[in-house]
């Protein structure tokens, strides 16, 4: 058995910017290093990859611990967009693409996108609302099968 990594399968789970870079930079490295990577969108994951929503995620301010001195200032009007803005920002200057061109560059690399099925039916949605990359929807069940012999992250 080798110790390197040949697959991973990315669960994302939640629909902020904090959520959903991590497992756009995960699968992006591991196409990079020549790994097959899948990546599972579920619950609010599901707007990384939802036509109308894909363009507008933000930064969660409230609650999120990691903004240190804005955790305060987190739920006033405002300050999520602002936060969100200057994020955005940082990353561009780190020539990190916004999401919806990340999400398009990881697909065209080869990697899997699905969308979980409990959740689209959870949310009354259908493949008509997802991105033309997004592979197919399936259940979890499926999914284990596609991750067989790899690795899970869940983010």
């Amino acid at each position: 058995m080798s110790d390197k990594i040949e697959k991973v399968s990315i669960i994302v789970s939640k629909g902020s910017l904090e959520g959903i870079y991590p497992a756009l930079i995960m699968a992006n490295g591991a196409r990079a290093e020549g790994i097959e990577a899948n990546l599972f969108f579920t619950f609010f994951g599901l707007d990384a990859v939802h036509k109308a929503r894909h363009e507008h995620i933000k930064l969660a301010t409230v609650g999120n611990p990691g903004l240190h001195l804005a955790t305060w200032a987190g739920g006033l009007p405002g300050v999520s967009t602002v936060m969100t803005r200057y994020l955005s920002h940082k990353m561009e200057e780190l020539d990190i693409p916004p999401i919806p061109e990340f999400v398009e560059m990881i697909a065209d690399t080869g990697a899997g996108l699905y969308a979980c099925q409990a959740s689209v039916d959870l949310f009354g949605l259908s493949k008509e609302d997802f991105i033309d990359q997004v592979q197919d929807i399936i259940t979890v069940g499926e999914f284990y099968e596609l991750a067989a012999g790899g690795q899970i992250i869940f983010t």
